[in-house]
């Protein structure tokens, strides 16, 4: 009988721990979230991160435009400006130049500001230079005696004239060679003024 009690017992335990062993795994995977599985989103959290990312980078608060200040009048006697003086060249009655006749050119400067100003119309500043194709023939600025300069007052409207003619002889700015005379051909003469250029004097020598 004791023994009969004892594998009873026996049997009894390892039927236990069998039905034990098969059903712990079970609940332990059953715990755990299936790797698919998509994770709730908090409400509260999403608002907020929406929140987050719309104040992160504010879009510019446009400034109010500011106003440009009003260009301050200008005075008499103060020098010229380029955009208020208009610079022009003639050419001579005749465009074609036989023999010894020298060209003869006319140029003008107008100050079209509103009141008189100051200009330097040296041979220097204001310049008048011959071409022919690419080659430089002549200009005023080549050997310039003394400082070169000349201040004129150019009142509103009222034209500075000059003139002069060419002697047909080339120019150089070293002033070293004797001047060779001008070959036939065709020349191109162009007043300057700092960045103003006249229009093209076109003439020819014969």
């Amino acid at each position: 009988m004791s023994v009969l009690v004892a594998v009873l017992v026996v049997v009894a335990v390892v039927a236990w721990a069998c039905s034990s062993g098969g059903s712990g795994p079970e609940r332990a995977s059953s715990a755990q979230p299936t790797p698919s599985a998509t994770p709730a989103i908090d409400p509260l959290l999403a608002g907020l991160r929406t929140l987050a990312m719309g104040t992160a980078s504010p879009s510019p608060t446009p400034s109010p435009t500011t106003p440009t200040p009003a260009a301050r009048p200008r005075r008499p006697g103060e020098p010229c400006a380029e955009g208020d003086l208009v610079l022009s060249l003639q050419g001579g009655k005749d465009q074609i130049y036989a023999g010894d006749a020298r060209p003869a050119f006319i140029v003008t400067l107008v100050n079209t500001g509103p009141v008189m100003c100051k200009a330097d119309v040296g041979p220097r500043s204001m310049e008048i230079r011959i071409t022919s194709g690419a080659d430089r023939i002549w200009s005023t600025a080549d050997c310039v005696s003394g400082v070169g300069t000349e201040t004129k007052e150019l009142e509103r409207g009222v034209p500075y004239v000059r003139t002069l003619s060419w002697d047909r002889r080339r120019s150089s700015a070293d002033c070293r060679t004797t001047p060779s005379t001008a070959l036939p051909g065709t020349y191109v003469a162009t007043a300057r003024l700092g960045r103003l250029r006249s229009g093209k004097g076109v003439f020819h020598l014969r």
